[in-house]
């Protein structure tokens, strides 16, 4: 797993978690609480419009179980959901969300799932509300996808994201994205051992009360738990 090299990492300060609810953040969470010393962390959600909101369950449900969460807040930025509606399949009614499969090829690097700059967007408000809690480190739960991929969830993009916030004169936020370079399978091996409860996570783009098991973050969700080869706890409408 990729390590950071600030020198500020751990020990008995504070850091700001993004949790959305789903695998990857849920994962992240947990990592950071168990792993990485942090005397108080404070979790932070994104009501922004998705079709999914019921993640926002989930993020409050983990948030709630681990030690060193000392505060969770759910941030409404509905507007922003509403302003991209047409160019974006996560909010809104005028864009469907696909399955994987309908997905040409040439839109795998940044599909109709992408909503346009919403992780600069959620850094930018989340690294606001490090530095006021005095968090050194903001962490977000980017992964590299198996089958598809957002210029926003990239090493890339954190580093140059980095280079900016170090401008801060006072009191620099540190983003750090441990997961950006590691498949979903590892990241969920890693999630086993921390011993989490996938149950309580939501990944399905289209919401409802059962995954639909053929969106994008469903299909990418399956074939991590069928190579680890145990069975997703979450139930399906097909699979």
């Amino acid at each position: 797993m990729p390590h950071s090299e600030h020198p500020d990492s751990g020990g008995s300060g504070k850091a700001t978690v993004l949790v959305s609810g789903g695998m990857d953040s849920t994962t992240l969470l947990h990592h950071v609480a168990r792993h990485r010393g942090f005397a108080e962390i404070f979790a932070l959600s994104f009501e922004y419009g998705q079709k999914h909101a019921r993640e926002l369950r989930m993020a409050e449900w983990q948030c709630a179980q681990v030690p060193g969460v000392v505060a969770w807040k759910s941030i409404d930025i509905g507007f922003y959901g509403r302003l991209v509606e047409h160019a974006t399949a996560l909010t809104g009614n005028e864009v469907a969300v696909p399955d994987l499969a309908a997905i040409p090829t040439e839109e795998l690097d940044q599909p109709i799932t992408y909503v346009p700059n919403r992780n600069m967007i959620m850094l930018s408000i989340a690294a606001g509300y490090a530095e006021s809690t005095g968090c050194s480190h903001l962490f977000y739960g980017a992964q590299a996808q198996d089958e598809y991929g957002y210029w926003d969830c990239s090493e890339e993009f954190v580093r140059r994201l980095n280079q900016l916030l170090a401008l801060n004169r006072r009191c620099p936020v540190h983003v750090e994205a441990p997961f950006a370079g590691m498949r979903k399978a590892e990241e969920l091996r890693l999630g086993l051992e921390l011993g989490i409860d996938y149950a309580h996570t939501w990944t399905c783009y289209r919401g409802g009360d059962l995954a639909c098991g053929s969106c994008p973050s469903c299909e990418e969700r399956l074939k991590a738990f069928a190579e680890v080869g145990i069975e997703d706890p979450l139930p399906y409408r097909q699979r």
